[in-house]
């Protein structure tokens, strides 16, 4: 049963929950998930980074701009003076390992046990990269063998390859570190002329390096990469993954509504807020209350989702009780289980893009974070968007609202685990991927909008409503959710040469072939066909295989079959999108 956010009293405001004393939510929740998101991206940091220095180190070798690295060795070395070699110990000394764990542990400290602070993320962030850096040089040296410049040498030659900078990869973590803590969590006029001090210790401890004798410019550029990219894998799974943040404030829902009560404002409709439990952790929901509030929504129904009913049965029951909104917060399975009970009700739904994917909102240009997306959607119109609605053997006529298909896309979700898709994200879908590539090729007859059958093999089939899926990529490209149209997509590519190509046409977003979108009422499709990927355009599809393959509908697998039938639903589903601007 629905259940519904009480309204809160707008008398004295409740007194804050107390806290666990000894509990940071930073260290409460998301860890788990931030540790194994670093630890993939870190072994493929690992293997960018190894990869680099066998490059200089093998083909590389005895090449520009390589061979100008010991001219400019040799001319550090002839430039040396007293004072010169002076002012590099002290620059190189802040790339020293005891400076390092120094600062690191000092500023950590500082950043947890000051009071009115404690940024335990923040700490995290700076631990966690610095001790990233390190884990990741280690690899590289026992992996990569370089010698180091023939010049004199002003240091002790530690035991380690050339190959990076240790010193300043260690710098650049560090104190790199620390500016991105300064310039995002600092006020005042002096954070900017900071943050460009502490930026520039790095470069100093590089060209330290580089006039001691210890490094060739290659190893400097790549102690660089090696700091600047731990702190962007730590920053994106610490500081950007809203899973960490601290829960609002117990009395914030009285505020809002209490502030919203007191504005003059006309009745609000009834909203209903459909929410899959799995991906939308309590901090999100309390955002999500608050911005409800604030909108004038002020006792929202928040129905969970299950296993068994994934959002149609709570959205078909929210439609019969009268609600005027509904509110889907989930994936993209999520969305398509609500889209399918609005199909054609006319009632405004508004998107939360709270899963892996999202790849309606991303389509419609919708923000990622949920509470900007809600507010987008409250404050915007309505707008009719097309669905698309597909069956086959094995499972019942459904719409979806982004793409379905059959074959290496299907096969790739049904390897992808929950697990995985919530440490790593879409990045888990690629990795899942790999492993069929191996499978043989599909046979399948097609026909169109009544047309002649068309028969082709193929890796995979798409029948997309939008055009982009995850890091921009466009298998579709002129796909558009709202032209009254569906888009198909064969891919079969063959040969390294045939996958290249068709990377092309995803990345680039442009279709093979110069053929242009039909205009909307008429009933023959357009075809682009060229190289490894063709695409045709339709409003009624029939697909059949000689064998059954893998499928799924809107990123959730359906189960093998040798059939699927799609047809666009135009304007069937309305959706609250920001105005346009005129």
């Amino acid at each position: 049963m629905p259940t519904a956010v009480p309204a809160r009293s707008t008398g004295e405001p409740e007194a804050p929950a107390p806290r666990r004393p000894g509990r940071s939510p930073a260290l409460s929740s998301g860890a788990a998930r931030a540790a194994v998101r670093i630890g993939a991206f870190a072994l493929c940091q690992a293997a960018v980074m190894a990869g680099a220095g066998l490059l200089i180190t093998g083909p590389g070798h005895g090449r520009w701009p390589l061979t100008v690295e010991d001219a400019v060795n040799e001319s550090l070395e002839g430039a040396r003076t007293s004072a010169l070699t002076t002012a590099s110990t002290v620059a190189s000394a802040f790339g020293d390992t005891s400076t390092v764990v120094g600062i690191t542990l000092v500023s950590c400290l500082l950043l947890v046990l000051v009071p009115r602070l404690p940024l335990w993320r923040e700490a995290v962030f700076l631990a966690a990269g610095v001790s990233l850096q390190s884990a990741v040089f280690l690899l590289i040296t026992t992996s990569v063998d370089r010698t180091r410049p023939d010049v004199e040498r002003l240091d002790d030659s530690p035991p380690t390859s050339s190959y990076t900078s240790g010193h300043t990869g260690a710098a650049t973590a560090l104190y790199a570190g620390l500016a991105v803590l300064v310039l995002s969590r600092v006020r005042g006029p002096w954070r900017r002329p900071l943050a460009a001090l502490l930026l520039l210790v790095p470069l100093l401890v590089g060209l330290a390096r580089l006039y001691r004798g210890m490094h060739h410019p290659t190893d400097v550029a790549g102690g660089l990469l090696n700091g600047s990219l731990s702190l962007i894998v730590v920053g994106r799974a610490v500081l950007a993954d809203h899973s960490w943040a601290a829960r609002p404030p117990a009395d914030a829902m009285d505020i809002a509504v209490a502030a919203a009560e007191r504005r003059a404002a006309p009745a609000r409709k009834h909203a209903t807020v459909v929410v899959n439990p799995t991906v939308t952790d309590p901090a999100t929901r309390d955002q999500l209350a608050l911005v409800l509030a604030q909108h004038g929504y002020r006792a929202p129904s928040f129905v969970d989702t299950t296993a068994q009913d994934t959002g149609g049965g709570q959205t078909a029951e929210a439609l019969r009780g009268g609600a005027e909104l509904i509110v889907v917060c989930g994936g993209d399975g999520t969305v398509r289980a609500v889209a399918d009970a609005m199909a054609g009700s006319g009632v405004p739904l508004v998107l939360v893009p709270c899963g892996t994917g999202n790849l309606l909102v991303r389509n419609l240009g919708l923000p990622i974070r949920p509470a900007d997306a809600l507010a987008a959607g409250l404050t915007g119109e309505p707008h009719a968007l097309d669905l698309g609605r597909i069956e086959g053997d094995g499972f019942p006529t459904v719409h979806f609202t982004a793409m379905a298909g059959a074959g290496l896309d299907a096969a790739m979700l049904e390897e992808t685990s929950d697990r995985a898709k919530s440490a790593l994200g879409w990045p888990a879908y690629v990795l899942a991927g790999a492993r069929g590539l191996r499978a043989p090729r599909m046979r399948l007859a097609v026909r169109l909008d009544g047309g002649p059958e068309l028969h082709r093999t193929a890796r995979m089939v798409l029948v997309a409503n939008i055009g982009t899926v995850q890091a921009g990529a466009a298998p579709v490209p002129a796909a558009r959710p709202d032209d009254g149209l569906l888009d198909l997509a064969v891919f079969d590519p063959r040969g390294v040469g045939g996958w290249l190509r068709a990377a092309g046409v995803l990345l680039s977003g442009k279709s093979r072939g110069g053929g242009g979108r039909r205009a909307a009422g008429t009933s023959r499709s357009t075809t682009a066909v060229g190289g490894p990927v063709e695409f045709h355009t339709f409003r009624r599809a029939e697909l059949s295989f000689t064998r059954p393959q893998p499928r799924e509908v809107d990123g959730d697998p359906v189960g093998p079959g040798r059939r699927l039938t799609a047809e666009v639903r135009p304007g069937a589903l309305t959706v609250m999108l920001p105005a346009r601007e005129r």
